[in-house]
């Protein structure tokens, strides 16, 4: 069967047409291939039959029998169509609310198969809305009765499931005629999986549910494989270079950077401070990430690199993904260099043009040793004199489009990446799967204990009385919610209305200003001006502040509707207080009952640690809302699922590294579809 028919554009598919090829379109299906591969997320059992005498209530059943009276019914709200069947051990009812043209369908005498949830009627078993298929006068009723997995796929308003299942019924055969086999046989043979046109028309279309797992396996499986392939070979290709800088730390450098930090650094952060200064030493350039909980001294080893860089005459340049964030890098580092030659430079998005101009000349002249801003430092005029180093925080908060303007500015460069999101181990060997990983596990001495409390509406006004009672001291809070401006969307409550509430009701006499991502960079300047000054007392805010704001006073948070954050978020968040010499309080406010809502703030309330809490979000929310994967750059994962699928991921990292010790650019004929399949998948040209 020739490929073309994967090719084959899926508006020319029987059943499809020009408009619903723009839904289909909606979902990523251009093509049959593409049909092929959009896998149900789910499956419906239509079981095998029984007697009616023997439905047992609340179960799903199906019973075929004989239709006997028909009739409509006009009820207080909606009208229905109710019939009995039978079938010799019992009768049951069954009743279709607002469908009046099943009555032209159904009718007295006629077989009739029936699946549903079976409700308790008034005096019999009832089924309400169930699904229906007549049997034909001359067709055996019980022909063909077996359980029945009926495939539910990711589908639009205009584009049902159903439709979709019955466009795949018309193409299945052809399209997995033309699958070619990717994987070669002893990889097949040594884990036991299934040719892939095999597990294609069983994911589809399965015989039994083991039949349907292990279809879901191999489709998994070969998701993994391929990103893991294509993770190790860009990561060769990026060991070949030999364009970087040596950057050298000489006993010399190491005692004057020191010298300049206010503290000593815990053990963990010596040991990141030593697997980065390796890095800098090497010609290849430096691809690591730095991972720490929130604040374990992630920015002081950044720091410490930085510097390690300016002591070899090289530029270094820091990026951050907001503004508050960039500024507070920037102000940081100047006040660990007063009294030093280091040159240091801030460009942000709002800068002023003659400002800007003035900042780019030193950049690109070399005055500035140590540049700092926010994805302003990406546009196409930034040039350096001699740039050793790029720092970036937090890269998952920029785009794709931004982070591959990152790695090109970074190119022929040492590239160090931090995040305060702890990465779980199935998702560091995915998505930062080409960098080299240095955690930091440790705390700084001193860091004060944060108590988490989560409040419903009952207990707010005592979380209030508290709240005042820590302003009253002298110390400061943020209180947090999830919009700025009231929504026709969301019956939420925001940040600008809720100031002026505040003013007037729980924190009268107190002195609370406004922060969030829509102000002026000016604006947003004097009021994180004032509230480090302590001219503004509690901070009323959206997530703006959830990355890196550092205020040692701010020993209160409030979050207003905590159960619509995800742990990783909250946990950011939670990170602004207490970091100073004062305990903290975190008051998660939640008028949600939903079981699992409180499942998971119970998981914030009953450990700080990170890791742990990357975990079950991970669990909880799946992994493109913990680090970004859905705007990495890497293919969305259709049946691998990274909470679940670990031994999986485990083989396939294994056979990988196997694949490329052996063939590394997997140039030997028995490799040639996986080659192929990797440049489809991955855009990765095979050298």
């Amino acid at each position: 069967m020739s490929s073309d028919v994967l090719s084959k554009p899926i508006m020319y598919v029987k059943g499809v047409g020009p408009r619903r090829a723009e839904a289909f379109e909606s979902l990523g299906v251009r093509t049959v291939g593409d049909l092929l591969e959009h896998l149900p997320s789910r499956y419906e059992l239509l079981p095998k039959s029984i007697p009616i005498g023997d439905l047992a209530i609340d179960e799903t059943a199906t019973v075929v029998g004989s239709v006997g009276r028909v009739r409509s019914s006009s009820g207080f709200r909606r009208a229905s169509v109710v019939a009995d069947v039978v079938d010799g051990t019992g009768t049951c009812r069954v009743r279709w609310f607002n469908a009046p043209y099943i009555r032209d369908q159904v009718f007295e005498g006629c077989t009739i198969r029936l699946t549903g949830r079976v409700a308790d009627g008034e005096q019999r078993a009832e089924f309400i809305n169930p699904a229906f298929r007549l049997i034909p006068e001359d067709a055996d009723p019980l022909a063909d009765d077996v359980n029945v997995l009926i495939p539910v796929y990711p589908a639009t308003q205009l584009l049902p499931p159903k439709q979709i299942s019955r466009v795949v019924s018309g193409v299945l055969v052809d399209a997995v005629a033309a699958v070619q086999e990717c994987l070669p046989p002893d990889i097949l043979q040594r884990r036991g999986l299934l040719p892939r046109a095999v597990a294609l028309k069983e994911v589809h279309r399965p015989t039994s549910t083991s039949s349907a797992s292990s279809a879901r396996n191999r489709l998994a499986y070969d998701e993994l494989l391929l990103m893991q392939l294509a993770i190790r070979m860009r990561r060769a290709r990026a060991k070949l270079a030999n364009n970087a800088p040596q950057i050298v730390t000489t006993p010399k450098i190491d005692e004057r950077i020191r010298a300049r930090l206010p503290f000593n650094l815990t053990q963990a952060q010596n040991n990141a401070v030593t697997q980065i200064a390796r890095d800098l030493r090497q010609t290849r350039p430096m691809a690591r990430l730095l991972q720490g909980d929130v604040g374990c001294g992630k920015t002081a080893v950044a720091i410490y690199a930085a510097l390690t860089c300016v002591a070899n005459r090289r530029q270094v340049t820091i990026l951050a993904p907001t503004e508050i964030l960039a500024r507070q890098t920037h102000d940081g580092i100047c006040t660990y260099l007063q009294g030093s030659r280091v040159k240091t430079g801030l460009l942000v998005g709002q800068a002023k043009t003659r400002e800007r101009r003035a900042t780019l000349a030193d950049f690109a002249s070399g005055k500035i040793d140590i540049a700092v801003g926010t994805h302003a430092l990406l546009e196409d005029d930034v040039r350096w004199s001699n740039l050793g180093l790029v720092i970036v925080d937090e890269q998952h908060r920029f785009g794709v489009a931004q982070r591959t303007a990152l790695r090109c500015k970074a190119r022929g460069h040492h590239y160090l990446v931090m995040t305060a999101t702890p990465i779980p181990r199935t998702l560091a060997m995915t998505v930062y799967g080409d960098l080299d990983v240095t955690t930091i596990d440790e705390l700084p001495a001193g860091r004060q204990p944060v108590e988490t409390k989560i409040v419903g509406p009952r207990g707010q006004a005592k979380a209030w009385l508290q709240v005042r009672s820590k302003l009253a001291a002298g110390e400061k809070a943020f209180v947090v919610y999830p919009l700025v401006e009231e929504s026709e969307n969301f019956d939420l409550k925001d940040a600008t209305a809720q100031l002026e509430s505040l003013r007037t009701g729980e924190l009268r006499g107190f002195e609370i200003d406004l922060l969030h991502g829509r102000m002026k960079s000016d604006e947003k300047l004097k009021v994180m001006n004032a509230f480090r000054s302590g001219s503004v007392q509690a901070l009323v805010c959206t997530t703006v502040i959830e990355v890196g704001v550092d205020i040692p006073e701010a020993t209160v948070l409030v979050v207003e509707h905590a159960d619509r954050y995800g742990l990783a978020q909250l946990h950011q968040l939670r990170g602004r207080v207490g970091r100073g010499n004062k305990p903290a309080t975190s008051f998660l406010f939640s008028d949600s009952n939903a079981k699992k809502a409180r499942t998971r703030l119970d998981i914030l309330r009953s450990t700080t640690d990170g890791f742990k809490i990357a975990e079950a979000d991970l669990q909880l929310r799946g992994p493109g809302e913990i680090v970004g994967t859905r705007q990495h750059g890497l293919p969305m994962l259709k049946a691998a699922d990274l909470t679940k699928d670990f031994n999986l991921l485990r083989w396939a990292i294994e056979d990988a590294d196997s694949l490329l010790h052996d063939d590394p650019n997997l140039q030997k004929p028995i490799h040639n579809r996986l080659a192929k399949s990797i440049q489809q998948t991955h855009s990765l040209a095979i050298q």
